[in-house]
């Protein structure tokens, strides 16, 4: 039996984070879905401490991260991931509302595996979801994960 891949999402947005939920289990996608509020829960569970500590191995098949949060924000998480020996081979998507270019320079050069701008549209917002799931949690192949002692 295959693996079933788990997702990080991290939004402080209460009802994107709903829409995207709605969105995954509309469309019947099985994975995990742990859902954290800001970059330092993100981080958290990264390297499994503070709240995260006793959780299971293995990390996520994909982080989708957004951008403007309190505490950390998404540019910093994505820099600690992909500067991190153990961690950046996790693919990270930037799923953000900011269309500023210095953002999608700045995840780019950070080592962002894609940056999607949330559609304002409802319809256009679950169907960028879909796909975004569909792809990086079903499609894509990942590397073994290596779990750190």
């Amino acid at each position: 039996m295959p693996h079933i891949k788990r997702i990080l999402l991290v939004d402080d947005n209460l009802n994107d984070l709903e829409l995207t939920l709605n969105t995954l289990k509309e469309n019947h996608l099985t994975n995990e879905v742990v859902v954290v509020h800001d970059g330092a829960e993100a981080l958290d569970f990264l390297y499994r401490r503070g709240a995260f500590a006793g959780r299971a191995d293995g990390q996520p098949a994909v982080v989708l991260l957004d951008i403007k949060m309190p505490k950390v924000d998404g540019l910093e998480v994505l820099r600690q991931i992909k500067s991190d020996p153990d961690l950046k081979t996790i693919p990270v998507v930037l799923l953000t509302s900011s269309r500023e270019e210095q953002d999608l320079v700045r995840g780019y050069e950070f080592g962002v595996n894609g940056y999607v701008v949330k559609p304002v549209d409802f319809g256009q917002f679950a169907e960028t979801i879909k796909r975004l799931s569909l792809f990086w949690a079903l499609l894509n192949e990942v590397p073994p994960l290596r779990i750190k002692n």
